[in-house]
C-alpha cells in the first residue's frame, strides 16, 4: 500500500459558530478543526470505530502544540495534510497543517504525541500488529519529507527575565 506524503484526508470550512469577538476563528476551534483532521488519519491507519469495538484500543493525546499563521474567516474552505513525523509500539508523533483551500496559504499548524490506550484497564498499552504495519507503511512515504519548522516548538521568550 502506497501513502500520499504528506496524506491530505480531511476538508472542512470555518462555520460561523466559530467566530470571536474578534473577527476570526477562535483558538478553541483550531483544535477542534486539527482534531477532525486527526481523526481521518486515525480512520486511514485502522484506528476508527470498528477498532475500538473489536478491539477494545483508542488513542488519548498526550500533549499538542498549536501555531496561528494567519487568520481565517467565516466561511473560508480549508484543507489539512497530516505528516507522520514518528512512532514506536505505543506513541505516535504526527504534524497537521491547515491551508486555506482557495488561497492556498498556511494558516496553522499542530503538532501531537498520542498514545494508544487499551480502553478495557484505561492504561497505555502496545498496538496490535495491523496497527503498526499500516504505520510502518506511512513512515516510509513520510521519511523523505523535511521536517516541519514549526516541530518540536519550545514556548519562551528569549532572554526574558525567568521567574
Amino acid at each position: 500500500m502506497t501513502h500520499e506524503a504528506p496524506l491530505e484526508l480531511y476538508r472542512g470550512a470555518v462555520l460561523p459558530g466559530w467566530i470571536d469577538y474578534n473577527g476570526h476563528m477562535n483558538v478553541a476551534y483550531y483544535l477542534m478543526a486539527f482534531d477532525q483532521a486527526t481523526d481521518a488519519f486515525l480512520d486511514c491507519i485502522g484506528l476508527d470505530d470498528a477498532h475500538r469495538e473489536t478491539n477494545g484500543g483508542s488513542t488519548f493525546a498526550a500533549e499538542t502544540h498549536i501555531n496561528y499563521l494567519r487568520e481565517v474567516a467565516e466561511g473560508d474552505p480549508l484543507r489539512f495534510t497530516t505528516q507522520l513525523l514518528g512512532y514506536d509500539t505505543k506513541r505516535m508523533h504526527y504534524f497537521n497543517c491547515m491551508y486555506h483551500a482557495e488561497q492556498g496559504f498556511l494558516a496553522a499548524t499542530s503538532e501531537w504525541l498520542s498514545l494508544y490506550i487499551d480502553l478495557r484497564v484505561r492504561r497505555v498499552a502496545a498496538m496490535p500488529e495491523a496497527i503498526l504495519g499500516r504505520l510502518g507503511a506511512v513512515m516510509q512515504a513520510h521519511r523523505r519529507l523535511p521536517l516541519p519548522p514549526q516541530a518540536g516548538r519550545v514556548i519562551r521568550i528569549p532572554d526574558a527575565p525567568v521567574a
